[in-house]
């Protein structure tokens, strides 16, 4: 009987048994692999594209894996299975198979995977968006809906929104004659609704904006959020992180917002701050702190996770969905007329849109939906992972699973859209299609538990701002440069920007 020390085995060895030992390894190893391709037919998991080894699918992600993803679903149909690394994957690319994910089994479905970025950014994951299913996230989910993100809410802050989109408004007519970079003056607008109505007052003044680098910001977050990072299908190899530089940029901008969120947090709770004398997002969430009706304690960490949810994804979405959307109604005039057309109609004589007006406007309501079907704020859904086995069109899926639902593939599904590719508003026009999470051929906020909470809340910006640009202005693209000109490609990250800015010349209109 061989002794279990290193000296009897390197006896053991020199006594000739060294091809044994390689015969038997050669064996398990070939029986592991009839054993994983057996456990593989008997699971009957969805179609796969060819795999390499250690890597498996993941070199077949490319820069852009919500367009790689929908090439790959043309070929295996609306529901693959992919290896990432060491993660089991499934993605879903239709409206059909969505459906299945997020309302079929969106119980199952209801957890999150432990993302290595999300992990280091929102304070281990205590935020709405990354928290793993349970008692906790149940628990911050309910103060969202009920408290945070209510359609009271909402409404008692629409004085904010009438005062920025007029700041808007006198941001880009002052360029006039000249051009005007409207991204920025779009993500200006946005980050100002969103800070004045999460904490109070807003950064643009005085050049804090750009002293406090919130657009770097923003950007590293949404880079580093992209879902596609290597290191995160090799739970075993965490040291990669270290090795790409990606934990010390996470370490660096987790500092960045964590010393703003402290400042905030001190300013609210210092009577001589700058903040509004009205209730913001942050005065709410201290007070539910201090509230003993809570059932588990919110600890100030868990705060700052909620208020970066807020922050970043609030201003990005807002930002992204205006962005996009200009730039689609200058490449198409015979849109931009229509739409121009329908808000000056109804606001009439008025030099500002009402949110009385906007019920009114349902063309300008279609413009929105499919700004979202061509151009979904997070093209690929963030992920979730399966809490148990389940079964999706006959597939069997076990526990432990990946998934992903692609957002900007179901908006291209030829089962539910005509000439995916246009842009046609009137597709919508005496439809019932909402983007709400109850139609699933247009989900950019996802659908189920783990939907976005805020769609309300982040909507009333857009839509107010949309109408007022359409009615305010009337829009050309600078001299010399056409619509084919325009650079339309898209940053990959967990939301989906344009890469080049929306250089525009915004001509006052007034009624």
């Amino acid at each position: 009987m061989l002794e279990g020390t290193p000296m009897a085995l390197l006896q053991w060895l020199k006594e000739g048994n060294l091809s044994s030992l390689i015969f038997a390894s050669l064996f398990l190893v070939l029986i592991s692999k009839f054993l994983c391709n057996f456990t593989r037919k008997k699971l009957n998991l969805p179609p796969s594209p060819p795999k390499l080894p250690i890597i498996g699918n993941l070199h077949q992600l490319g820069k852009n894996p919500h367009i790689s993803l929908y090439h790959l679903a043309e070929k295996l149909g609306p529901i693959m299975h992919l290896q990432l690394g060491e993660i089991p994957t499934v993605v879903v690319s239709s409206a059909r198979t969505a459906k299945e994910v997020l309302k079929t089994h969106d119980l199952a479905l209801a957890s999150r995977p432990e993302i290595f970025s999300a992990k280091h950014l929102f304070y281990n994951c205590t935020d709405i968006a990354f928290s793993p299913y349970g008692a906790y996230w149940r628990q911050i989910r309910k103060i969202s809906i009920l408290e945070l993100l209510s359609t009271k809410r909402v409404q008692s802050y629409s004085f904010v929104r009438k005062e920025e989109v007029a700041r808007l408004v006198h941001r880009v007519a002052e360029s006039y004659p000249g051009t005007t970079n409207l991204s920025k003056m779009l993500g200006l607008y946005a980050n100002d609704v969103l800070c004045r109505k999460a904490f109070g007052r807003d950064f643009s003044a005085g050049g804090e904006y750009d002293r406090l680098g919130f657009q770097k910001m923003l950007e590293e977050y949404q880079e580093l959020l992209g879902g596609f990072s290597i290191g995160d299908f090799f739970p075993s190899m965490e040291f990669m992180h270290t090795l790409t530089g990606m934990k010390s940029r996470l370490q660096k901008t987790f500092r960045r917002f964590d010393q703003f969120f402290d400042e905030i947090i001190k300013e609210h709770q210092n009577p001589g701050g700058k903040k509004e004398d009205n209730k913001d997002l942050v005065d709410v969430l201290l007070e539910i702190q201090r509230s003993e009706d809570i059932e588990m304690p919110l600890t100030m960490d868990n705060i700052k996770a909620i208020i970066l949810d807020m922050f970043a994804a609030g201003t990005d979405t807002t930002f992204i969905t205006l962005d996009w959307g200009m730039t689609e109604l200058i490449m198409n005039p015979k849109v931009m007329e229509r739409a121009q057309a329908e808000v000056r109609r109804v606001v009439g004589e008025k030099i500002f849109v009402l949110e009385s007006d906007l019920p009114q406007l349902h063309y300008t309501k279609a413009v929105v939906k499919e700004i979202f079907r061509l151009h979904p704020p997070a093209p690929v859904l963030l992920p979730r992972e399966s809490m148990e086995n389940i079964t999706i069109d006959g597939y069997n899926i076990p526990a432990k699973t990946r998934f992903f639902v692609n957002a900007w593939a179901v908006g291209r599904d030829t089962e539910c859209w005509e000439k995916p590719e246009t842009f046609e508003p009137e597709r919508f026009m005496g439809k019932n299609i909402d983007f709400k999470g109850q139609d699933f051929e247009l989900i950019p906020f996802g659908a189920g538990r783990r939907s976005c909470p805020a769609i309300t809340f982040g909507m009333a910006s857009v839509d107010l701002a949309l109408a007022q640009l359409l009615h305010s202005f009337d829009w050309e693209l600078p001299p010399g440069i056409q619509s084919k000109d325009l650079d339309m490609t898209e940053i990959f990250g967990i939301t989906m920007h344009r890469k080049s800015p929306l250089m525009v010349v915004a001509k006052p209109w007034f009624p």
